[in-house]
C-alpha cells in the first residue's frame, strides 16, 4: 500500500467516525481534541479557524464543529 492509498483510507475512516459538534462563541478559540474526550482516544492538539465561515473540520479525526448563532 502506497502513501496515497493509506490517506485516503483514513479519510474514509475518519468520515465514517465523525459528527458535527455544535460549539458557541464562549468556548473559542476552538481546539480538538475537546477537553471532554477520553485520554486514551486523543490525538495531537490543534487549534482550529471557525469563525469565519461558522464550520470547520478536524484534520486529524475529522470531526465537524458547527458554530452556534
Amino acid at each position: 500500500m502506497d502513501i496515497a492509498e493509506k490517506k485516503q483510507g483514513q479519510e474514509r475512516q475518519n468520515t465514517k467516525t465523525s459528527h458535527v459538534i455544535s460549539v458557541s462563541p464562549k468556548e473559542l478559540p476552538l481546539s480538538c481534541p475537546r477537553p471532554e474526550q477520553t485520554l486514551w482516544n486523543q490525538h495531537p492538539r490543534v487549534f482550529i479557524a471557525i469563525e469565519k465561515t461558522g464550520k470547520a473540520i478536524c484534520p486529524y479525526c475529522g470531526n465537524q464543529f458547527q458554530l452556534e448563532n
